[in-house]
């Protein structure tokens, strides 16, 4: 074998699990990464040093909440535990402190425990969400499976097909048909058709919409119907915060041979004769037999590629690929204390998970439309995450971190915005949502880090902010992202390879793009040594 093996480009989560599982099957593997801190958009910094906190505070700049990765298998597959990753559970994974003082609304892992609090709010509701989460259940378990395979043109139809024949049924019987229309239905539809109590409603549409489409887009109903995989997997926090994800990813890769250079940006892909051949940087060439992307696709093809690599009708597609305008935007606060609720000022559980503050389904309908003006939203919904609380290595003592996430800030504003002018406004519009369900927040704000669309796109190079990579509508889901030819992680050019979240199945901390594409690569490899 030459020395090198296989380049990937950024430090991403997908482009380390895709770099692990090389390196355990005996390939030499560099990673360079831009920045310099590894991780990519699941990494954390420490902010805020001084006289009085002069630990600082342990801020993720990305990726926050561990969901989807713990369904996966590649946390006990490459044993991170052994390489310095410690989860804390969130438990509950989320709660809905209701508007109107009457309480709250945890969503536990244990299903019983969440229908005893549904109980405790809107009782009319507790055989719904039973329903809701059984219906759903049984969709997703084929759901899942096709997420951690390459797709194809049939893996959609083909897993849902053997729902019907495997492990009973992915329906009831009789149901299929009502189950389909579900399926292809828009999850604004799927929350309001299920439940009967507003409040409930608002809860799960929140949560829903943290992938993305807006509640009325088609073929998103299983974005609400994922809920009842929180039942199964539940959420975790790792201790020290998100990035310590990365970090044992980093730890493993070292100790299986693998090499890591930081503040090493790569300017372009070497191409001879149609072949992947290596990258430069800024400083440097590096060679090697495969070159993995772990950077946004159009980043990847358009600029490190390049037009005069790629037939025109490909170039056409990536660069007409549906990035969106914008997700959203955070604030990460180092506060005196944290939050008491309203509606549940002395409750024990609150602070365990992420906390849901969106009033009404109307409320969020209004950031929608100011969205779709191409302004940042008048009222914004804000989700709360409050993980000093269950983690204290994250905060000094005297101290508490408080992250705000709000949904549907435009990228490109209305003629006359920039973000660089109305950050600190639209800063203090979500902070005054906290203060709002939590009045003794007033004033007790240390210090924050903001990150508008425009500031995620400069630090994490998630084009128009979009934290999805590019937009998971339907039609940019499975073979479909990130264009039909490149779905199963190849691109027109030879020995190079995709994994990021640009590709199929999406973003999140879910590691699938990365654990598909080594699956992939691993098959190439392999044959092509054989044949070498």
């Amino acid at each position: 074998m030459p020395k090198q093996d296989v380049i990937i480009i950024g430090s991403g989560h997908n482009g380390l699990i895709t770099a692990c599982y090389l390196a355990k099957n005996g390939y030499s593997v560099t990673v360079l990464e831009r920045q310099e801190q590894l991780g990519g958009a699941v990494s954390t910094e420490t902010m805020f040093k001084s006289q009085k906190y002069p630990q600082g505070f342990r801020m993720d700049v990305g990726s926050s909440v561990h969901i989807m990765i713990h369904q996966t298998g590649i946390i006990e597959e490459l044993e991170l535990e052994e390489y310095g990753l410690e989860y804390i559970p969130m438990d509950p994974i989320m709660s809905y402190p209701v508007p109107d003082g009457r309480g709250v609304i945890h969503f536990f892992k244990d299903l019983e425990r969440t229908l005893e609090s549904i109980s405790q709010v809107v009782p009319e509701d507790v055989d719904n969400y039973r329903e809701f989460v059984k219906f759903w259940g049984r969709i997703n378990e084929g759901v899942l499976k096709a997420f951690m395979v390459p797709p194809s043109g049939k893996n959609i139809m083909t897993e849902l097909a053997k729902g019907q024949i495997k492990n009973g049924s992915m329906f009831e019987k009789g149901g299929q048909t009502d189950g389909l229309q579900k399926i292809f239905s828009s999850y604004g539809k799927v929350v309001d058709d299920a439940f009967e109590n507003d409040y409930l409603k608002a809860a799960i549409m929140w949560f829903a919409a943290q992938s993305g489409p807006t509640p009325d887009q088609p073929a998103t109903g299983d974005f609400a119907g994922w809920q009842s995989m929180l039942h199964k997997s539940g959420a975790k926090h790792p201790r020290g915060g998100s990035g310590m994800l990365t970090q044992a990813m980093a730890n493993y890769l070292k100790a299986h041979g693998g090499s890591l250079q930081t503040s090493e940006p790569v300017e372009k892909i070497i191409i001879e004769n149609g072949k992947a051949i290596g990258v430069r940087t800024t400083e440097d060439e590096y060679r090697a037999k495969t070159i993995v992307s772990n950077a946004h696709v159009q980043t990847t093809m358009m600029k490190l590629v390049g037009r005069e690599h790629l037939p025109k009708s490909t170039y056409k597609k990536i660069e007409n690929i549906n990035v969106g305008n914008g997700f959203g935007m955070v604030l990460r606060c180092a506060v005196e204390e944290l939050p008491q609720y309203k509606a549940c000022p002395d409750d024990p559980y609150i602070h365990n998970g992420m906390q849901l503050l969106a009033p009404s389904v109307q409320y969020m309908n209004n950031a929608i439309g100011d969205y779709f003006n191409k302004k940042p939203p008048e009222n914004p919904a804000v989700l709360a995450m409050t993980f000093s609380n269950i983690d204290p290595d994250v905060a000094p003592s005297g101290g508490h971190t408080l992250f705000a996430w709000a949904q549907w800030h435009p990228y490109e504003l209305q003629e006359g915005l920039h973000w660089d002018d109305i950050r600190e406004h639209e800063a203090h519009k979500i902070y005054n949502v906290i203060t709002e369900y939590a009045p003794n927040m007033e004033g007790k704000c240390i210090d924050w880090y903001i990150q508008s669309p425009l500031d995620i796109e400069r630090k994490h190079g998630l084009l128009k902010g979009n934290v999805m990579h590019v937009e998971m509508s339907f039609d940019q889901m499975f073979m479909f992202r990130p264009i039909p030819e490149m779905s199963e992680y190849k691109t027109p050019i030879e020995n190079l390879y995709l994994s990021s979240a640009s590709c199929h199945p999406g973003g999140g901390v879910f590691g699938a793009a990365g654990y598909n594409a080594a699956t992939v690569i691993l098959e190439d490899l392999k044959t092509s040594w054989f044949h070498f």
